[in-house]
């Protein structure tokens, strides 16, 4: 018999999700059978499968110690790199500068070093993260940036706070603005761009339609002309919606690409700026403006920003 006080991070999840995820070798069609028959049990009384766990909840599995058997671990996270630019940083979130070139999460060519193996780094030579101490949580990231963008990716340091921050986002509690160099002159200083944006599996890419399509989504952009000069824009964007290459997108569509994306932005006009390798885009600055930020309420109010943008410097000294 092995026994689990739960802590804050296992807090709130159910009861099989749990036993899953702390006795992995032990089959599902096992798992249920010992909740119903009471060799799995919550405070010395029977459970059901889907009871949600609470803080000091004593969880009692009366199996065999076979079920807990797990190879040896080996934490991929350290042979990442310790390179990590921090924005902000407390007891229960991280902001950090992702570079642009840096995937946020492993894929199937990196694994790594990535940002949140970075983090996982980070936190684990801090002392405050161990992964033998957690049955089932580990940091994550709550926003995602692709590799070729920079900008600011917040991080959670503990289940609680992941879970308000997925719900800031999703509720719009979190202004995120983007800034950008776009070709050519917009035609208003300041406008909100709608449509419909549906991917392409085979190329990979995503489209921007005025109509709605099967499977699209729709978007709104709205953006602010910050300068202009040389053929180009100085945007800055607030994604009103969040969706995979939006921005990009959704400016390659009227006619506006941003200066270096070699995806969307293959035209005439980008292709006389075929000395840019990269794309000028930069997710620079965080509102945390909500009502409801839960253990996240005391950055109501707080803007964290970028300032030092390579490239903004590059378009205010006129060498773009």
């Amino acid at each position: 018999m092995k026994s689990f006080t739960i802590n804050k991070n296992d807090s709130g999840q159910r009861l099989d999700k749990f036993v899953a995820k702390t006795a992995p070798l032990l089959p599902q069609s096992l798992l249920y059978k010992y909740i119903r028959l009471k060799r799995i049990k919550i405070n010395n009384k029977r459970a059901e499968i889907s009871t949600k766990l609470s803080v000091g909840d004593v969880v009692d599995m009366y199996i065999g110690d076979e079920f807990f058997a797990q190879v040896e671990r080996k934490y991929d996270f350290m042979s990442a790199s310790k390179q990590l630019d921090i924005v902000y940083e407390d007891e229960n979130i991280m902001l950090l500068d992702k570079k642009v070139g840096l995937l946020s999460h492993p894929d199937n060519e990196e694994y790594s070093d990535t940002l949140i193996t970075r983090v996982k780094r980070y936190l684990y030579e801090k002392g405050e993260y161990n992964p033998d101490d957690e049955a089932s949580f580990s940091p994550a990231l709550a926003n995602r940036i692709d590799r070729n963008t920079g900008g600011i990716v917040i991080a959670a340091k503990n289940a609680e706070a992941l879970r308000d921050l997925n719900n800031a986002i999703k509720n719009r509690e979190i202004t995120k603005l983007y800034i950008c160099v776009c070709i050519g002159k917009l035609k208003k200083s300041e406008d909100t761009l709608e449509g419909y944006l549906f991917k392409d599996e085979k190329k990979n890419q995503v489209f921007v339609s005025k109509e709605e399509k099967p499977n699209s989504k729709y978007i709104e952009t709205h953006y602010r002309v910050i300068d202009y000069k040389n053929g180009l824009s100085l945007c800055e964007v607030n994604l009103l919606t969040g969706r995979s290459h939006q921005i990009r997108a959704h400016f390659a569509s009227i006619g506006h690409p941003l200066l270096g994306d070699a995806k969307y932005g293959i035209n005439a006009q980008n292709n006389a700026n075929k000395n840019y390798k990269k794309q000028f885009l930069y997710s620079y600055k965080l509102i945390f403006s909500g009502e409801n930020l839960g253990s996240l309420g005391y950055l109501k109010g707080n803007m964290y920003q970028i300032n030092n943008i390579w490239f903004v410097e590059e378009f205010k000294n006129n060498k773009l």
